[in-house]
């Protein structure tokens, strides 16, 4: 755990995109944990059609590279990851704003599977026989966002263990590095996966918008919206000299759709 506030084991708050993403996951969870039970083959339908396959995917199942992050099967595993995400996530969400944080996950999810789509991919290419590992729970979205608790709060310190200090940006270093040891080993494809979570993670904190997606886009929205009023009145200007001249008067404009007049010293203009 990290410390923050008064005491070193205490946890952020459970609100916003944190507990939908903690909460979503639950219940998916135990959705399938009753199907398994109650109706088996349908349990397995959906798990077959809501984890990430590379195969599935290039014909035609959209949905996976989403999807796949909110299936678990072991509930010790599934445990660990949905507390490890609240802790990362609620900490982000208490310094950014939810659809940051949002934006930052889903971004880390998705780049989980690309990396594994890629390593499909170049198996054939470079004739290497990678595996198609099937893509499941949430770790990629976690890694994401533990590299960006390294990268920009690296001095924060976890208790490991409970007991074991250690810095965020060394914790995701030690991560990294493991992962890269897992690139030489029989699960190559999940650990190449990870570390496309963790690269993409990192792209989304240098590249982003501080204020978030949506902000950014309503703000080129605007733009264009201005941008469209902007020309509109520089044809009408166009057009107003057109008519001028054809009435024996000279009237000129700027390149903002503005009149210039001749006398400086008329404050008089037309805007």
């Amino acid at each position: 755990m990290a410390r923050i506030g008064s005491s070193p084991l205490s946890f952020p708050g459970f609100r916003g995109v944190t507990r939908q993403l903690v909460l979503v996951n639950v219940v998916i969870f135990f959705v399938l944990l009753v199907l398994s039970v109650t109706a088996h083959d349908t349990a397995v339908t959906a798990f077959r059609l809501l984890r990430f396959v590379p195969s599935a995917f290039l014909h035609g199942a959209l949905w996976q590279p989403l999807t796949y992050s909110f299936i678990h099967i072991d509930p010790l595993g599934t445990a660990l990851e949905l507390v490890s995400l609240w802790f990362l996530a609620g900490f982000l969400e208490d310094l950014h704003t939810s659809a940051w944080v949002m934006g930052l996950y889903a971004s880390a999810v998705v780049g989980t599977a690309a990396a594994a789509l890629a390593i499909y991919a170049m198996s054939g290419t470079f004739s290497f026989m990678a595996g198609q590992v099937p893509l499941y729970g949430c770790f990629g979205g976690i890694f994401g966002l533990l590299v960006a608790i390294g990268v920009l709060y690296g001095n924060m310190e976890f208790l490991l263990f409970f007991t074991i200090g250690i810095k965020a940006r060394h914790l995701a270093i030690i991560y990294g590095l493991i992962s890269i040891a897992m690139l030489f080993g029989a699960q190559r494809a999940y650990a190449f996966a990870q570390l496309g979570g963790a690269a993409a993670g990192l792209l989304w904190i240098r590249l982003a918008p501080r204020r978030g997606v949506s902000f950014a886009f309503s703000e080129q929205l605007y733009g264009l919206r201005n941008r469209y009023y902007r020309w509109k009145r520089r044809r009408a200007a166009r057009k107003f000299e057109v008519y001028m001249k054809s009435r024996g008067r000279t009237v000129r404009f700027d390149g903002q759709g503005r009149q210039l007049d001749d006398d400086p010293d008329d404050k008089k203009r037309w805007n």
